[in-house]
């Protein structure tokens, strides 16, 4: 794969991955219009790779709030690694069921089907836009009530915790279906302050991405076409440069990127998923 896409696939993850706009569907829909294959094995590690690079940004940023928040006691810790724990096994568990659901109904009698197979098929990116962009106008409609009433919780339970990696589970087989939307939108109407929601939201990121990276890498070794150590450097390669590109561009978005997102409204970027959605499926449309 020319390198320059490489980069240029790079920056579209670096800047999206913040906000709750989906970065796997804007990286999606820049490799169908640059004549990529989304779902190819070498494809959906680069795509893991590049979030790879972007997560490593948000840990970069945002460690100095963690560590007040998440690690100022041992008492705080334990507690934080607990509702980790419990919300990240629930999405393996949910994520996981609803793979080999799909996996064993819309592939029904198809060899060596998986799950990955659907990434390139935008009629199916646009709807789940359009359903992230629906619950992200629903909490920022919530949001907009709440302030006008009440404080939100500044804690999390262990029932928002649970309830948000069961969220997480969901967003995983669906490229569009923006997994940070989605969790912190239901995290949000479940009664926690947003910042908060955000923040836990990343952490789960964090905790999530090294197993999907691992499971890519096992796809990829396994692809029938892909023979021999040096198709798999050449593959992998590329995957390792996009996440420093990615890194470096989710530095420079989050500069700014996060002071933005904290001072707007939420339900905007509801309404760009909308859009979005609707620019999707007009590109399928026409035959991408």
């Amino acid at each position: 794969m020319p390198l320059l896409k490489v980069i240029v696939l790079a920056i579209v993850q670096g800047l999206a991955e913040l906000l709750p706009v989906s970065s796997s569907a804007h990286v999606i829909v820049a490799e169908k219009l640059m004549g990529l294959d989304p779902s190819a094995p070498e494809m959906t590690l680069l795509l893991v790779m590049l979030h790879s690079g972007t997560m490593f940004a948000v840990i970069v940023y945002f460690w100095r709030s963690w560590r007040e928040t998440y690690f100022k006691s041992a008492v705080a810790f334990k507690r934080f690694a607990a509702l980790v724990i419990l919300a990240t096994a629930l999405t393996a568990i949910i994520g996981e069921a609803i793979v080999k659901v799909i996996e064993r109904t819309a592939f029904a009698g198809v060899p060596n089907a998986e799950v990955e197979d659907l990434f390139g098929h935008l009629e199916i990116i646009a709807p789940a836009l359009a359903a992230a962009g629906v619950l992200i106008l629903i909490a920022g409609i919530f949001e907009h009530r709440r302030r006008a009433s009440s404080a939100a919780a500044q804690e999390l339970s262990a029932k928002q915790a649970g309830l948000i990696g069961a969220v997480q589970g969901l967003c995983l087989p669906f490229r569009g279906f923006s997994r940070s939307g989605a969790t912190i939108s239901v995290g949000m109407l479940a009664g926690v302050a947003k910042l908060r929601a955000e923040s836990f939201s990343f952490v789960l990121a964090v905790v999530l991405t090294p197993p999907v990276v691992a499971r890519e890498l096992l796809r990829l070794m396994h692809a029938q076409r892909i023979e021999g150590t040096a198709g798999l450097a050449a593959a992998v390669f590329p995957s390792l440069l996009g996440a420093v590109f990615a890194f470096l561009a989710g530095l420079v978005a989050l500069r700014w990127l996060s002071r933005w997102l904290e001072r707007g409204r939420w339900y905007v970027f509801g309404i760009y998923c909308l859009i979005a959605a609707t620019a999707v499926a007009a590109l399928h449309h026409i035959g991408y």
